[in-house]
């Protein structure tokens, strides 16, 4: 994970609609980025769902909420639309995002090990500093934690 109080790495990546979208396009605003491993899943979708369900209180906040992983666009809009998402879905096919804010890890699952994306959250302040990390994010409670810790701060 990138270290808290550091520059976070801009980047611009395609949204669910194929159109371009950077980071620093929301400067003066706190931003929410939350890396997920894929559309449709159990876990992800729980996460996705779990950020659906507070969105109106990030949006009180004057918070964007962005979901990151490796699927494609289409993907991320049949997932929207699935599940009724109202925050940004961006597309990291070949995953230089991803490995730039260190989720690409090492995973296992049966005995196997391979490359993938680790379920982690970077809260970003107005500047466009890392101002909180949430390593190994709780799909269920991932969107509470982050509120709590906006409140709070």
């Amino acid at each position: 994970m990138l270290e808290v109080n550091t520059k976070a790495i801009d980047f611009t990546l395609p949204d669910e609609n194929g159109n371009p979208v950077s980071l620093s396009s929301f400067k003066g605003k706190k931003v929410v980025v939350y890396f997920y491993p894929k559309d449709n899943t159990p876990g992800c979708t729980k996460q996705a769902c779990a950020f659906k369900s507070a969105y109106d209180d990030f949006k009180k906040l004057d918070v964007v909420v962005i979901g990151i992983s490796k699927d494609t666009s289409k993907s991320h809009l049949n997932f929207k639309k699935k599940y009724e998402l109202p925050f940004i879905l961006l597309s990291d096919v070949d995953h230089k995002v991803i490995e730039a804010y260190d989720v690409w890890k090492e995973k296992k699952l049966y005995g196997k090990t391979y490359m993938g994306i680790m379920r982690s959250t970077y809260v970003i302040d107005e500047e466009g500093v890392i101002i909180k990390t949430f390593e190994k994010a709780s799909p269920e409670n991932n969107a509470k934690e982050i509120l709590e810790y906006l409140h709070q701060n």
